[in-house]
Formats: structure tokens, C-alpha cells, sequence
């Protein structure tokens, strides 16, 4: 299984398989066109409340990283939860794509390593 993560604003390759969305809000400026997305699973997304409690401070990583893998084993997100495992089992790989500016602290690294950890 090969995930790939890539921000909303860089241009989209062959090589990224399927891309899916899995921010909340629509990145600002990117026409749908351009950002070439399979599939836009807003469920997977953290909740407006945690995305705003975290607003990308690093010290705050760890906790965002638990309190966001308890939204995604809630019921909520199950439904997208069941569409993002389909889609892993039909394809060799899919790109995460995501907004934020800190490609290390984000949601998209975040539920790149919940599936990775057979935790879904």
C-alpha cells in the first residue's frame, strides 16, 4: 500500500494515483479542475473545533495527533473511513492531498499513519 501526501497547491502527476481531498474546507484558490481529486472525503478531515484548537502549533503535534485519531474511529468518519479502504484496496497508490502549510504536522501525515498502522 502506497500513500503519498502532497499539498492542494503543487501540480498533480500520473504518479499520485487517485487523489483525495481530506481537508474540511476547499483550498483557497486551487480550481477544482486544476486539483485533479478523485474523491473529497470531508469526514476525514479534523473537526472545525480540533483544526481550530490546534491552528498548526507544533508543541500542540502529540495531542492533536490522539484527540484526531479518536475522530476518526468515531462514527462519523466511518463512512468515509469504509470509501478511503476501498479505494486502498482497488489501487496500487493514492495521494493524500491537503492544504496546510507544514507538511509535517497535518492531519493528511496524521491519517497516513492510522491506515498504515492497520488501525482502520
Amino acid at each position: 500500500m502506497d500513500i503519498r501526501l502532497k499539498r492542494a497547491y503543487e501540480e498533480p502527476a500520473r504518479s499520485d494515483g487517485p487523489r483525495v481531498l481530506v481537508d474540511r474546507i476547499w483550498p483557497r484558490g486551487v480550481s477544482k479542475e486544476d486539483a485533479d481529486i478523485a474523491c473529497w472525503l470531508k469526514g476525514l478531515a479534523p473537526s472545525t473545533e480540533l483544526r481550530k484548537w490546534f491552528g498548526h502549533d507544533r508543541e500542540k503535534w502529540s495531542e492533536f495527533r490522539e484527540r484526531y485519531l479518536n475522530e476518526l474511529t468515531s462514527d462519523d468518519a466511518r463512512d468515509d473511513l469504509e470509501a478511503l479502504k476501498k479505494l486502498l484496496e482497488d489501487c496500487d497508490r493514492i495521494t493524500l492531498v491537503f492544504a496546510a502549510k507544514d507538511t509535517e504536522h497535518n492531519n493528511a501525515v496524521a491519517l497516513r499513519d492510522f491506515v498504515l498502522n492497520d488501525r482502520f
